[in-house]
């Protein structure tokens, strides 16, 4: 709450500051701010105002403010910028590759282009190398500022290298050892080089054990080796195992909250991951929503043609509908459970589609117990409002609980199967589904039971 008053505090100093036109002040004002706090009041300033405060930040204080804004601002912030070359240019130049890469991507193509040509020749080496890769690869996530020795190194030649190339590394707590073509033989902590003698060899201190990441694999196995591996970053190879970037836990981190959030709204049937309601417009929300439900609305079609075709069992007992919103919702929320305990395991890797029939075999006895379990309660129920459709009524939730957890868990991996994104398999889907055999089992029993 605190950090909220004082980012507040400092939009409306900034905002007064602006105004006045006391560009010395604003300046001073500016000098030892957080770029996180900055980019906070970027992000509340009105469109002229913000690009008047990035323009007037040092070269390395834009650089870092410049990452932590939405990238609806960065590319307002690019366009404000697009007129002053200069500024733009070494923006563009200073950014990390990984930051700028995870920029460009967003942008359309033509846009993009414009942009890299604005990069040094170096800069654009690596824009171009890293924008390469497909999409949502690691490639596209590393970054090639890292520093590498070689094995016949002394442990003092090697610190002299570190001083000399390491003040640009991303991170110097891992140091890379390659040989003269740049294949990778190891990884080794910066502790055990400061703690060796210096006239030790780097290849005395190798064990040879690395764990690496292929820039052309999924950035999701990123996601998975860094749960499994107690490191801050890890060297990224090509097919050929050379040494080409590294990528760090913090860009990890941006991902895996990505990739949470978008299975998040497709799990509840969104097209699109929405990152502010607050800001979004209306049309926006209604776009991003509208496309599922329609879907759902003629999916729930099916349940009134269901109910139609029990209409003499409904007649003949009006108590059963009593029970219907109850048995149906709990079939939905089994499934739902279900789907959510498979979207999450296929998605960590802690499951695979070979491992599909097992998990049939364990879902369907931990439904049965589960269905089990719920009938004694509505049984209860029943016993005080309808005793003599308490068979009925129980069958039905030991049914419908087995079939919507079983449908929960075969949909995200069908899902899978056909390439689809499995938290596709969303919620409202689900509940849908569970709904209408929800409803046939319950009938199709009552029918049963009652002789009719």
């Amino acid at each position: 709450m605190q950090g909220g008053y004082k980012m507040i505090e400092a939009t409306i100093n900034f905002e007064e500051l602006i105004k006045n036109k006391s560009w010395s002040a604003l300046r001073r004002e500016l000098e030892d701010k957080d770029p996180i706090l900055i980019a906070d009041v970027i992000e509340e300033l009105s469109d002229q105002d913000d690009i008047i405060l990035f323009r007037l930040l040092p070269r390395e204080q834009a650089k870092n403010t410049f990452q932590y804004l939405s990238h609806d601002k960065q590319e307002q912030i690019i366009e404000g910028l697009a007129k002053n070359v200069s500024k733009l240019s070494g923006l563009l130049n200073d950014l990390d590759p990984d930051d700028r890469t995870a920029f460009f991507e967003e942008l359309p193509g033509k846009i993009t282009q414009r942009l890299i040509q604005l990069l040094s020749p170096a800069e654009r080496k690596i824009a171009i190398q890293l924008l390469g890769y497909p999409e949502h690869s690691i490639g596209r996530l590393m970054t090639p500022e890292f520093v590498a020795v070689k094995p016949e190194y002394t442990v003092a030649r090697a610190l002299d290298h570190i001083r000399e190339h390491g003040r640009d590394s991303e991170t110097l707590n891992l140091i890379y050892v390659i040989d003269e073509n740049w294949k990778l033989i190891d990884d080794i902590r910066i502790r055990e080089i400061l703690l060796a003698q210096p006239d030790q060899l780097i290849k005395d201190l190798l064990d040879e054990h690395f764990v690496s990441l292929n820039a052309f694999d999924d950035q999701e196995v990123a996601i998975r080796v860094f749960q499994d591996q107690d490191r801050i970053a890890l060297p990224v190879i090509d097919s050929d195992g050379l040494l080409i970037g590294i990528v760090t836990v913090d860009d990890v981190m941006d991902v895996a909250e990505e990739e949470t959030t978008e299975d998040f709204h497709k799990f509840g049937s969104f097209q699109a991951a929405i990152v502010n309601p607050l800001k979004a417009k209306v049309f926006f929300l209604y776009q991003k929503r509208i496309v599922w439900l329609i879907v759902l609305v003629f999916m729930n079609i099916f349940s009134g043609a269901a109910l139609s075709g029990f209409e003499k069992v409904i007649q003949s007992a009006v108590s059963l509908i009593f029970f219907l919103p109850l048995l149906i919702g709990s079939g939905g929320n089994a499934g739902a459970q279900s789907a959510t305990l498979m979207i999450r395991s296929l998605a960590i890797g802690d499951v695979e589609m070979k491992d599909w029939f097992r998990l049939i075999g364990k879902e369907f006895l931990v439904s049965f117990l589960l269905g089990i379990t719920m009938a004694a309660g509505v049984s209860l129920i029943a016993s005080t409002r309808a005793p003599e459709y308490i068979f009925i009524v129980a069958a039905t939730m030991v049914i419908t609980v087995m079939a919507g957890s079983l449908i929960g868990m075969v949909l995200p991996f069908i899902f899978t199967k056909l390439k689809l994104d499995p938290a596709a398999a969303s919620a409202p889907l689900i509940t849908s589904i569970a709904d209408i055999t929800g409803i046939m089992i319950y009938f199709t029993i009552a029918s049963w039971y009652l002789g009719m």
